[in-house]
């Protein structure tokens, strides 16, 4: 049967399917045609059809791979093509179809994958590395797949960049082997919004700290790839970060992040009983219509509290004030850029795949995971809805 024939074999099947089932009918229509995609692609990757003699032939089919693959149509059971003989230096065939996704599940195997090789004992790694999807549990192929993979994943923590006229910036500690023992690495990333109000995740780094010098690298590798126009910065007081800032964006007006600024207070309040008080004071400071009223809203907060609480009017009036140059932003534009909270939600989906591996078996299979995902959510941003309206006021 040619691949023509084929083809219209299984359109007919999946039209009766929907023809006979309707919409309880899609889901295994869906599959049929997917089925039959990924092997036509198989085909095209391969250069030759099936049974087919082709000089332009660079690999050969190797049969299926069943894999269930969660939809908005409910769980599908596909038909995976497998492909044998690839040559050195060729990146492995899988299909184009299932990629979205893929990388970071890549990343998370392979950063167990490490840690087995490396003699990790993780009770976890062993169940998950069963279902590798067919990667060899050695060194040699771990360090071949993992090159194939940060070979992609460095082509887009380089990519060029443009301007960007807000930027976000975060840092969150995982436990990796370095040097014989166990630390904190510091995961530095940054999120830029442009002048259609798109998000957009610039880049990301692993450093053995949050000191100056790793923010100032980091920022200065962010300018070195283009990065221009920023008008405001948001961030949590992260340490060495003001003066990373002062040194590579000097004039930029930073935004400290008002909800932990918020949380921050709670440790300079004296008694149980005074803690909400507290926060409706400072919510008042953050809510006020301009930056002239919350200034005097501030001042009068400080003189409240400077009797009773004088460590905590100290505090108040040498920090909330980071927290207001978000006012010279126009109204529409603040909600977005008084907090972190975009990136804390990041950090979240980071934290829900790295607790996975506990502790890493080195900075570079941190540094892939944390790339992978940033990579995919970016690309789901930047194809998304409008995070900012720019043109209201």
């Amino acid at each position: 049967m040619t691949h023509h024939d084929h083809d219209a074999t299984t359109l007919t099947a999946a039209l009766e399917l929907l023809t006979e089932h309707g919409f309880d009918g899609m889901a295994s229509a869906l599959q049929l045609l997917l089925d039959e995609a990924m092997k036509l692609e198989r085909s095209a990757w391969l250069g030759a059809g099936p049974y087919e003699r082709s000089p332009e032939r660079r690999a050969y089919a190797n049969g299926f791979k069943p894999k269930r693959v969660k939809s908005r149509l409910g769980e599908l059971e596909l038909s995976i093509p497998k492909v044998r003989g690839v040559p050195e230096g060729v990146e492995p065939f899988y299909p184009r179809a299932l990629e979205r996704g893929e990388r970071s599940e890549r990343a998370l195997k392979l950063a167990l994958a490490e840690m087995y090789v490396q003699g990790v004992s993780t009770r976890k790694v062993t169940e998950i590395t069963a279902e590798l999807c067919g990667l060899e549990i050695s060194s040699t192929q771990v360090s071949r797949v993992a090159k194939l993979l940060d070979e992609e994943l460095e082509a887009w923590r380089t990519r060029p960049l443009e301007a960007f006229r807000y930027l976000q910036l975060d840092a969150r500690y995982e436990k990796v082997r370095h040097g014989g023992r166990v630390v904190s690495c510091a995961l530095l990333f940054a999120v830029g919004i442009d002048d259609q109000g798109r998000r957009s995740i610039l880049g990301v780094s692993v450093s053995l700290s949050e000191a100056e010098v790793h923010w100032r690298e980091f920022l200065q590798g962010l300018q070195r790839r283009g990065l221009h126009g920023v008008t405001m910065i948001a961030s949590d007081d992260h340490a060495g970060l003001k003066a990373a800032l002062a040194a590579t964006l000097p004039g930029v007006p930073w935004q400290r992040c008002q909800f932990h600024l918020q949380q921050n207070a709670q440790a300079f309040v004296p008694r149980v009983e005074q803690r909400q008080q507290v926060a409706r004071d400072i919510r008042a400071v953050f809510n006020a219509p301009d930056q002239v009223e919350a200034e005097r809203l501030l001042s009068k907060a400080v003189e409240a509290w400077r009797s009773s609480a004088p460590g905590l009017a100290a505090w108040m009036e040498a920090n909330i004030p980071e927290g207001l140059a978000v006012f010279a932003l126009p109204v529409a534009h603040r909600r977005r850029m008084r907090t972190t909270n975009l990136l804390e939600r990041l950090s979240r989906e980071i934290k829900r795949r790295t607790r996975v591996v506990t502790i890493f078996p080195n900075e570079a299979s941190l540094l892939r995971l944390a790339t992978a995902l940033l990579a995919e959510a970016s690309e789901e941003w930047e194809t998304g809805r409008i995070y900012i309206r720019m043109d209201a006021d």
